[in-house]
């Protein structure tokens, strides 16, 4: 009877290798073979892994292929690591890829990772919340060769008027600025796009409003692996007025610090 290992689903995060987890960069120095986005995911990350381990990038690989490597490899070595861009849960192949692994008995587990959503407003130096301006973030994408499911196309969610990060959709400007003008955001809207997020040497940021982001994009040569954010929050640092935030207000009681003015 085999013997399997564990196959562990690692969330490389957005691109810097700096920015994947401990436990992630932990297991990849553990681990006997990785199997990583190489359409994605900085190669830099599979330094951590040891000289000898088996690396394989699935750019070319259909799930059929991915799966029957993993269980290969798995028969072979305790711990292999599914290395995915961002967060393994967010726009991955996590249950397609789970499904058959569950069904053959081997044991999986996953490690989050930081999305590009998060390292893209970091970058910007932008919240994606703010007290009384939204307390609410919307991950999405526009809908292409995958559609969306009923109730979920873009205009609709947008009608909420909350913050909006926008995944796989930078082809797709033409469609994202019709939804937002559908659901009555103005054209001065403040946008942010931001490109290969946290990639050292690569990134680019690009501000601007609903009427002119997608020629700023252009201009900018940005037409793939890009993150989209429409918001109400974009610009804050540079507002007259900001509503404070009630944890740190100091008429504001809670239980670790009574109100003082």
């Amino acid at each position: 009877m085999t013997t399997f290992g564990k196959i562990w689903f690692v969330g490389a995060g957005p691109g810097d290798p700096e920015l994947i987890t401990v436990k992630g960069q932990k297991l990849l120095s553990q681990a006997g073979a990785v199997l990583f986005a190489g359409s994605l995911v900085d190669r830099a990350v599979t330094l951590y892994a040891p000289a000898d381990c088996a690396i394989r990038d699935s750019k070319d690989m259909t799930l059929e292929d991915m799966t029957a490597w993993l269980i290969d490899q798995a028969s072979r070595h305790a711990t292999v690591v599914r290395l995915q861009t961002g967060d393994p849960a967010l726009y991955g192949a996590l249950i397609e890829l789970a499904r058959p692994l569950s069904d053959a008995g081997i044991e999986w587990s996953v490690v989050p990772g930081v999305s590009s959503a998060m390292a893209s407003m970091a970058a910007a130096g932008e919240s994606m919340t703010l007290p009384e301006v939204t307390q609410t973030v919307i991950l999405t994408r526009v809908e292409g060769r995958t559609p969306m499911p009923d109730g979920e196309d873009l205009a609709s969610l947008a009608a909420h008027r909350t913050t909006i990060c926008i995944f796989l959709s930078i082809t797709l400007m033409h469609k994202v600025e019709t939804a937002l003008r559908a659901a009555g955001w103005a054209e001065d809207s403040p946008m942010l796009v931001v490109h290969k997020a946290s990639w050292p040497g690569e990134q680019k940021i690009v501000r601007g409003t609903l009427a002119d982001i997608k020629q700023k994009c252009r201009e900018a040569g940005i037409a793939s692996q890009a993150m989209i954010v429409a918001s109400p929050t974009l610009g804050a640092l540079h507002w007259e007025t900001l509503a404070r935030s009630k944890l740190y207000d100091p008429t504001f009681t809670h239980r670790f610090r009574k109100a003082t003015a």
